[in-house]
């Protein structure tokens, strides 16, 4: 689960030369703090950390993880009312709904997260931000030691944004509907 989002990150960037990491679009200081205010508000809707609602888990497949939960709702960040696609990835493979059900804090391997910033943040990506969270609430890293916050994979062959483009117009591959406070 979580090495598959790295693996592909790693070729991408291995793919595009070495002075990617330099150039990314991704991983910044500004996103890194963007990506914080972002964890705390979920935290505060109960969506991650202990006690966190739940909802019936699905199979899932990599990048993210053999079961998922996948909530769609909308947060306020910096006086911005925006569309939150957050997902819950569980594994290891073949784990299943009951056991998910019975432990999540043990299977959860990562928390990623989709949301819509304000227009004019990258109107060529649809203006989504990207983060993927370790169950503690730390950023995940790329093999070049990148946080994944921001516009993670954009301009590359591989990763979130290469990823869900595929899914048309909104980057949404589990709904059509439009969420409150999507553009």
């Amino acid at each position: 689960m979580k090495k598959g989002i790295c693996a592909t990150l790693a070729a991408a960037m291995l793919a595009a030369g070495p002075g990617l990491a330099q150039d990314a679009v991704f991983g910044s200081e500004p996103d890194v703090a963007y990506a914080a205010l972002l964890w705390n508000a979920m935290q505060d809707r109960g969506l991650v950390g202990d006690g966190a609602i739940m909802a019936f888990p699905y199979a899932g497949t990599d990048p993210h993880g053999m079961m998922l939960e996948t909530f769609y709702l909308t947060a306020e960040i910096e006086d911005h009312l925006g569309a939150l696609v957050v997902k819950r990835n569980y594994g290891p493979a073949g784990v299943t709904v009951d056991e998910v059900l019975g432990d999540p804090a043990g299977h959860l391997g990562a928390v990623t997260v989709m949301f819509q910033r304000e227009p004019g943040y990258d109107d060529d990506t649809g203006n989504w931000f990207y983060a993927k969270y370790l169950p503690d609430g730390t950023l995940d890293r790329s093999p070049n030691d990148m946080a994944l916050a921001g516009l993670v994979g954009k301009g590359a062959d591989a990763g979130c944004i290469a990823c869900h483009q595929g899914a048309g117009p909104d980057y949404l591959f589990t709904t059509d509907a439009k969420l409150p406070g999507m553009q």
